[in-house]
């Protein structure tokens, strides 16, 4: 069983980015990894934005990026780029956080003109922190993602097939064959 670190960069609490990912979790847990959240707007902003490597939060985060043996990198799109939060914790984290992990690159936004956000703007990030293998990423449209108002979420049909067929490949990366009985 691989130790998932499941990452949120989205500032806001209504996130569709957030509630993706803790969608995406369950199918993950399904297979048999451990997947431990993380939503870098819990993380005091004090911390994040004052460079404060040793407090505990910012420690906290670091040892959990040492524990996974993978990380799903979540983030909304702003200006053709991830998020501000998520780019602060990257840059408190060793240069080097990433080294041996396998890493799987997720966004969301509001048009497709965003799409490469994460192949120009995420991947050579994550790359620069080591990661040893980064599979294939995937841009989801915020208009296929629907949140009901008892917390579960829905997602598109041709949509949820891609992300199945991509948290599959991140599966099979992290050595470990998916369920076929798990659906998004």
């Amino acid at each position: 069983m691989a130790t998932i670190l499941s990452v949120s960069g989205s500032p806001s609490v209504s996130s569709r980015t957030g509630k993706l990912l803790r969608h995406l979790d369950t199918r993950l847990a399904a297979q048999g990894h451990e997947v431990i959240p993380l939503d870098v707007r819990t993380i005091p902003a004090e911390a994040l934005l004052g460079a404060d490597f040793r407090h505990p939060a910012i420690v906290e985060a670091t040892e959990l990026f040492a524990r996974a043996d993978g990380v799903v990198v979540g983030t909304p799109v702003y200006k053709a780029s991830y998020s501000g939060v998520l780019k602060a914790l990257l840059d408190l984290l060793p240069q080097y956080a990433l080294t041996g992990k396998t890493v799987l690159p997720l966004a969301t936004g509001g048009t497709t003109a965003h799409v490469l956000a994460i192949d120009y703007a995420l991947r050579p990030v994550l790359n620069s922190m080591g990661a040893a293998h980064i599979v294939q990423g995937w841009f989801t449209l915020d208009k296929d993602i629907t949140t009901h108002e008892d917390g579960t979420v829905a997602i598109a049909p041709a949509t949820a097939e891609a992300l199945i067929q991509v948290l599959d490949q991140f599966s099979v990366a992290l050595g470990r064959s998916p369920l076929l009985a798990a659906a998004v």
